[in-house]
């Protein structure tokens, strides 16, 4: 594998930036259905074979892009859930062109957009420029918002506007917040692209002005956290998760909610590093909290299938960003194993709950009852995401979850009850409707659908497989960033 990435025209870094881009004035033009979702799955199998050719490839670091052990395993899992979903998107879509909800013009759009936010992503995960990492995630936002309009019903369009307004002021708060970092260091660094390089901010960290550090940090968390999916700047997430397409909820839960958290775990290795800047710790253990408690509560009001696990992803990051407010080595740990946990989890849901919309002909949850008898892969597939999602043994989030819990109740006892209660109660919401979904007379209607369940149940393999078994390499690599974190 090194002497094949070493024979490469381009490196690795750069083929994960360019497929994309070059996929997507492609994916524009080809109005046959099964050629351009080929080319959709070309395209993100493409990108993952160069993510994985980075676990290999020397580290880069430039003024603009970088690879180091805190986005190389990111980028490979946003590499992975790309993929898996546009495999799954290709049946998706296809019975949405069959029943007439989507036209030629609008699948050539949908392709091209999918290609332009998985590009966006990645590039907000390689930038080492903090300007360039704002930008990757306006582009993934703008592509992600003009692909929840996609139906163009009038609830499509509410919820893209919604999501728009709400994400162009949090992106705006956020971009304030950069200039504000770079106002900063560049009178340490000096001005110019030097000033904006991420790993010259970081080392220079204990020399900048700590009053005015903190000033950015908070409008970057105000503004980072609203992609996040934070509460109270989470209003955006459960309109965009109802109204388009599955896929693109799945990649909005799995992919860019953790995107978002990264940019802002980068910021906060660089108040780390600043004796005199504010405690980010207790800022993001209370936002963390009140997502949990918010999102549990808010789990028993749904009505709609995927604005109930739009909540749950509130609460999952919640969770995440909890863990990194603690801080430590143990904690940072169990922040980044249930990112990635949740990334596969809730893609793979995600993955059922179309399908399942799709057979029923509705997102009520009053009308998909009895799945167990109408479509019993399609239960199975549900009720196992369903039991991992909510931290049941022997799936990965139980064990991020688990290891968590230990570590908080050592530094912070009062607070981990109040997230232990949080946990308990989204799990019988979320238990209440696997309940109601899966079993009982069925509801609904029982059309069949052509279902692609590879990418369901690898998901959830998957998940299985780190409850019970991480790999070394994957245990380094979560000690190593852990120990970066602080």
């Amino acid at each position: 594998m090194t002497d094949l990435v070493a024979a490469l025209p381009l490196p690795p870094v750069a083929l994960v930036l360019l497929i994309p881009a070059l996929a997507i004035p492609v994916l524009a033009v080809i109005s046959n259905y099964r050629l351009g979702a080929g080319l959709n799955v070309l395209a993100s199998g493409l990108t993952l074979v160069a993510g994985l050719m980075l676990l290999v490839a020397p580290r880069v670091r430039g003024d603009f892009l970088i690879v180091d052990d805190f986005n190389i395993f990111l980028v490979v899992l946003t590499a992975f859930v790309g993929f898996s979903t546009s495999v799954y998107s290709a049946s998706y879509i296809g019975h949405e062109l069959d029943i007439g909800r989507l036209t030629p013009v609008f699948l050539r759009f949908y392709h091209a957009m999918y290609q332009a936010m998985m590009g966006a992503m990645n590039l907000a995960l390689v930038s080492n420029n903090i300007g360039l990492m704002w930008v990757g995630l306006e582009v993934a936002t703008l592509a992600t918002v003009m692909m929840v309009g996609l139906y163009r019903t009038p609830e499509a369009i509410e919820a893209a506007w919604k999501y728009f307004i709400l994400g162009s002021v949090g992106i705006g708060l956020a971009f304030f917040g950069t200039i504000l970092i770079y106002m900063v260091s560049s009178s340490v660094i000096g001005g110019g692209v030097p000033a904006m390089a991420w790993d010259q901010i970081l080392v220079n960290a204990a020399k900048l002005e700590p009053r005015l550090l903190s000033l950015a940090f908070v409008f970057l968390l105000v503004g980072y956290g609203t992609k996040v999916g934070l509460a109270p700047f989470h209003a955006w997430l459960p309109d965009a998760h109802a109204e388009g397409p599955t896929p693109i909820s799945a990649v909005l839960s799995g992919l860019l909610l953790n995107v978002a958290l990264y940019a802002l775990l980068r910021f906060k290795m660089v108040l780390a590093g600043n004796a005199g800047a504010i405690d980010v710790g207790a800022i993001m253990m209370t936002l963390g909290l009140v997502s949990v408690l918010f999102a549990a509560l808010m789990l028993y009001r749904r009505r709609d299938i995927k604005r109930l696990f739009a909540y749950s992803s509130i609460e999952h990051m919640g969770i995440a960003t909890f863990a990194f407010g603690i801080g430590g080595p143990l904690a940072n740990f169990a922040g980044l194993l249930h990112m990635s946990m949740h990334s596969l989890v809730k893609s793979a849901i995600f993955f059922a709950v179309g399908h399942i919309a799709q057979a029923k002909g509705t997102q009520r949850l009053a009308d998909l009852g009895g799945l167990s008898a109408t479509h019993p892969m399609l239960a199975v597939g549900f009720a196992l995401g369903v039991v991992a999602i909510v931290g049941l043994p022997p799936f990965g989030v139980f064990t991020s979850e688990f290891l968590l819990i230990s570590i908080a109740f050592t530094h912070q006892p009062i607070l981990t009850v109040i997230l232990v209660v949080g946990l308990l109660v989204a799990l019988g919401a979320l238990l209440l409707r696997l309940q109601q979904v899966v079993f009982g007379e069925p509801r609904g209607k029982a059309d069949p659908v052509e279902a692609s369940y590879v990418p369901l149940f690898v998901h959830l393999a998957l998940a299985l497989v780190a409850g019970l078994w991480l790999p070394e390499a994957l245990v380094r690599w979560f000690r190593s960033v852990a120990s970066l974190l602080g």
